[in-house]
């Protein structure tokens, strides 16, 4: 630091990557999707794969503690569906028209001359369809989603040669027959035998440790010059192990793991104003729509 000021050089910005989670984050949790999202999974379980209602409440709660989102769960204790067609019944019916344009937001985003990219567990659609409503889809210069993180067919490549892979290179997954048996997590719980273990979900995705890596690796980031914001305690703690400097938004409340805690998103500014004080000019229009990949947060 001393030798830069010595030469009149600028010190070196301390975060050269923004990382977004989308749902609950960029948007506040009073616009309904994600209890809409709650409730279309619930609907799925009993309508899709036969699973008692009497159960789904006391289920869900075990699959998503577990395993970070239902879906995982699912996957795991043996459940077989088409990752599409979970993503189009759980997302389909969701009210997107409860989300505003918000060009204050993207005024934010805009100005700040530092990389900025999506995390998020939802499909590419959904993805998509949110940033569309919130006036957003052009302020990030890509998104990791579901299909980033779990590939099946890598050999469908974009037509853009300057297109990166998180951009949404790679198809979307469909389930793979797992277990033919379905593992009793209730049971589990309720009367625990000595050396039993949780089956391991095939599906990638936040808080795991490894998806968080994996998206790193991915977008070619830092972790330690990195920021990221998400509304997940559970994710936020994930970030932070592996090294990330973390943002939980939606609270004031700082917890463990946390280094800054924002009521909303669009506190960014007062809470960070060294994001914005930089010499290196903004030039982060990202021309046209960002070709998306996302995953849900069941």
């Amino acid at each position: 630091m001393e030798y830069e000021d010595i030469y009149g050089l600028s010190p070196r910005p301390k975060y050269d990557c923004l990382l977004f989670d989308l749902d609950d984050t960029l948007y506040p949790l009073s616009s309904g999707l994600a209890k809409a999202c709650g409730n279309n999974i619930k609907d799925y379980m009993v309508e899709k794969l036969g699973i008692g209602k009497e159960k789904i409440v006391e289920l869900s709660n075990y699959l998503y503690k577990n395993y970070g989102t239902t879906m995982a769960g699912l996957r795991a204790v043996g459940y077989d569906f088409d990752y599409d067609d979970y993503h189009s019944y759980v997302h389909g019916g969701l009210p997107y028209e409860n989300l505003k344009a918000d060009p204050q937001l993207r005024s934010l985003l805009l100005t700040l001359p530092i990389r900025k990219i999506i995390f998020t567990n939802a499909d590419r659609v959904h993805a998509i369809k949110a940033l569309s409503k919130l006036g957003l889809e052009d302020c990030f210069e890509g998104i990791i989603c579901f299909e980033t993180l779990n590939p099946t067919h890598k050999n469908t490549v974009s037509d853009d040669e300057d297109d990166v892979e998180f951009f949404g290179s790679v198809s979307t997954t469909t389930g793979v027959a797992n277990n033919p048996e379905i593992f009793d997590i209730i049971g589990h719980f309720a009367d625990p035998k000595p050396g039993a273990t949780l089956p391991k979900t095939p599906i990638v995705c936040k808080p795991q440790d490894s998806a968080i890596e994996l998206a790193l690796k991915i977008a070619k980031i830092n972790p330690q010059r990195t920021l990221f914001f998400d509304d997940s305690v559970r994710n936020i703690q994930a970030g932070k192990r592996v090294g990330l400097h973390t943002v939980l938004v939606g609270t004031s409340q700082r917890p463990k793991g946390a280094d800054y805690a924002l009521e909303s998103i669009h506190n960014i500014k007062q809470a960070l104003p060294e994001l914005w004080e930089t010499d290196v000019k903004s030039d982060v229009s990202y021309a046209g729509q960002v070709a998306v990949e996302t995953s849900v947060t069941a």
